[in-house]
């Protein structure tokens, strides 16, 4: 299974033209466009987000082995790390395509606030299906992103345009509650549970209190034991439990880093770290760079 890390590296493999910028892409295809108007075929994960609109004729899409419905103009929502698997896509009409690498939301509110879209998870098994009006608010917002994307860009743009990508989000929100309305929504697959229990760690304080989530803690919040979940985890995602703690870390961690005035030892000991040593060792194995250095490149 193929994993990109970065846009370049999608860019590259894919035969596109290079992005503008190495932490945003931004992709439009009509009629004649390729098959798949870039999203890459097969199975693969990656290290950014996509938003993407298209309308799908024939052909099966697959978020963390869950199918979704796809019929006629819809919206996809794929965050890092997600399984995301392709058979026989087929497309019609115009669609486009936002991929943004986890780094662009550094220092940034909707860092944090993304994370509560419930649509880049589990929690879900259908599409977003949107009207005829709604695809034109969907257009219109894209048009917008693409203009300042495109124009000389300033100490404004980056925030201009995250401004104009949490509208797309927010309005998905209300356009998912539209569809849903009346509907039991569907129990969420095993990861969107784990997310759940680990932003509730963190959240609800238990970090001060009992320091760094365990997996035997996390699986005791779900009720499983923790080689099960595990297991359930890696048939899931390919990967492991305590995987997803690092990553979850870490993320938080490259985060504070740039957006926050404190030394890499407060972070650590923020994260719940007793041992700050173990921090940078841990940060530099899942980023291949020191937090000093991270910030210094950053």
């Amino acid at each position: 299974m193929k994993h990109f890390k970065s846009l370049s590296e999608l860019h590259k493999a894919r035969g596109w033209p290079m992005s503008e910028s190495p932490l945003l892409s931004l992709i439009t295809c009509v009629d004649t466009c390729p098959t798949t108007c870039g999203i890459p075929n097969n199975e693969y994960t990656t290290d950014f987000y996509t938003i993407a609109f298209k309308k799908v004729i024939s052909g099966s899409l697959y978020y963390g082995r869950t199918k979704y419905d796809h019929n006629g103009g819809s919206m996809i929502y794929i965050k890092p790390g997600q399984i995301v698997e392709l058979k026989n896509i087929k497309l019609e009409g115009s669609g486009f395509t936002i991929m943004f690498h986890r780094d662009f939301l550094n220092g940034e509110s909707l860092h944090q606030t993304i994370k509560k879209y419930s649509f880049f998870d589990y929690e879900t098994n259908e599409a977003l299906h949107i009207s005829p009006r709604e695809e034109e608010i969907m257009w219109e917002l894209f048009r917008k992103i693409e203009t300042e994307y495109n124009n000389n860009q300033d100490e404004y743009s980056k925030e201009i345009i995250l401004g104009h990508i949490e509208a797309i989000l927010k309005y998905s929100q209300r356009f998912y509650k539209r569809q849903f309305l009346n509907r039991n929504e569907l129990t969420g697959k095993v990861i969107s549970q784990f997310n759940k229990a680990i932003r509730q760690y963190f959240e609800g304080g238990a970090l001060q209190t009992d320091g760094l989530p365990t997996v035997t803690t996390i699986a005791a919040q779900l009720k499983m034991s923790p080689h099960y979940l595990s297991d359930l985890l890696r048939q899931e995602t390919g990967r492991s439990a305590i995987d997803h703690i690092h990553s979850y870390l870490i993320t938080e961690a490259k985060n504070l880093l740039i957006g926050a005035d404190l030394t890499v030892a407060q972070i650590a000991y923020q994260l719940g770290f007793e041992n700050p040593p173990y921090f940078s060792r841990l940060f530099r194995k899942e980023t291949g760079l020191s937090p000093v250095a991270y910030r210094n490149q950053h």
